[in-house]
């Protein structure tokens, strides 16, 4: 079990604040979430997120913007519902990228993988104020279905938790097959955000899953699968 972080605006830290503080704490997976920013702002901190990402030996995603992803030739691109298909983003990157898709169903995780994608972020868990549309809540027999199905169909592909989860969710999901968690608000609303993700990190190591799945599989022939 490994976390991936998304950064967050608040009251008390910018993107570049938050993703230093998970980073601090030993995670070494950042999206850069910035739905609301100019696609200047957005370089900006890309640019210096990448940096920190260098820094730390971190895989960097950045949310939506494909051709930025190419630009600055960070790991690769998250995509939402809405945003460009996958099978777009993978024409246009090619297969050195990582692609991630949104996924709510299983006919979501199954047409990102069908597309070439490398893995999936599922959700909602639950109900969270960091985004806005959000899809039907799955909970976690909602992630036991799907993961049921795509063993049933044979279909190997990586599913990370995402969506108002919290410390103490974190072994229950674990118990349904996904390979990740996605964490922001969790964090970022703690005392000490660099505390807090030192602790999640233990806790996900200790689940007995190794950590830096992500690179284990996307260093071998799996990440050029499509």
């Amino acid at each position: 079990m490994d976390l991936q972080f998304i950064t967050h605006f608040t009251d008390r830290y910018s993107y570049y604040d938050s993703a230093r503080m998970a980073l601090e704490g030993g995670c070494r997976w950042i999206q850069l979430r910035m739905k609301d920013a100019s696609s200047e702002e957005l370089e900006q901190e890309a640019v210096k997120v990448r940096a920190l990402c260098r820094e730390y030996h971190a895989v960097f995603i950045i949310d939506d913007h494909v051709e930025l992803v190419k630009r600055l030739h960070v790991d690769g691109v998250h995509l939402g519902k809405m945003d460009m298909p996958v099978a777009e983003a993978r024409r246009i990157l090619g297969n050195n990228f990582i692609i991630g898709g949104t996924a709510n169903t299983f006919e979501d995780v199954k047409m990102h993988y069908e597309a070439g994608a490398n893995y999936v972020g599922c959700g909602p868990f639950r109900y969270t104020t960091t985004k806005k549309n959000l899809s039907p809540i799955l909970g976690l027999e909602g992630y036991r279905n799907i993961i049921s199905r795509l063993k049933a169909e044979n279909i190997a592909m990586p599913l990370v938790a995402i969506g108002g989860i919290t410390k103490e969710d974190i072994p229950v999901i674990a118990e349904t097959g996904v390979v990740g968690i996605a964490l922001s608000g969790t964090v970022l609303r703690a005392d000490d955000p660099v505390r807090e993700m030192r602790e999640l990190v233990e806790m996900t190591r200790q689940l007995g899953v190794e950590s830096d799945w992500q690179m284990e599989y996307f260093k071998d022939e799996k990440y050029n699968k499509k």
